[in-house]
């Protein structure tokens, strides 16, 4: 069975139910699972100024959700992909989450993620 890192772009998405509806049916089935999500991605959605219920329902969902540290293998492929291509450091380390730990990314992000060396990637807006 495939297993899925998804990004902060996606999830608020997701939320905000702007997905088409092929990403939204998509994005069900990945969040019926236990989701998976970077410690960057949790970060952010954490820092977002929102309204106290939605900040309740991130929050909700981050508990539901596995977190996925920064470990060593992190760092080694973070490096890697830094020196290969000019990617902003947290998006790095998600890239390198993912690849670390053998899941595929779900990003809105094709600039920084499409074709990267050894990251399996899929954008729900292309589904």
């Amino acid at each position: 069975m495939e297993r899925y890192l998804t990004d902060t772009n996606v999830i608020s998405d997701y939320f905000s139910a702007s997905l088409p509806a092929s990403g939204l049916q998509f994005m069900d089935s990945v969040i019926d699972a236990v989701p998976n999500l970077s410690i960057i991605t949790q970060i952010v959605l954490l820092c977002r100024k929102t309204d106290d219920d939605k900040e309740q329902r991130v929050k909700d969902f981050i508990t539901d959700s596995e977190v996925l540290d920064i470990t060593p293998e992190v760092i080694i492929h973070c490096v890697d992909i830094r020196r290969d291509k000019k990617v902003k450091t947290p998006d790095a380390i998600i890239a390198a989450t993912a690849i670390a730990n053998d899941y595929t990314l779900i990003s809105n992000n094709d600039k920084d993620f499409k074709g990267l060396k050894g990251l399996k990637y899929i954008n729900p807006y292309g589904i």
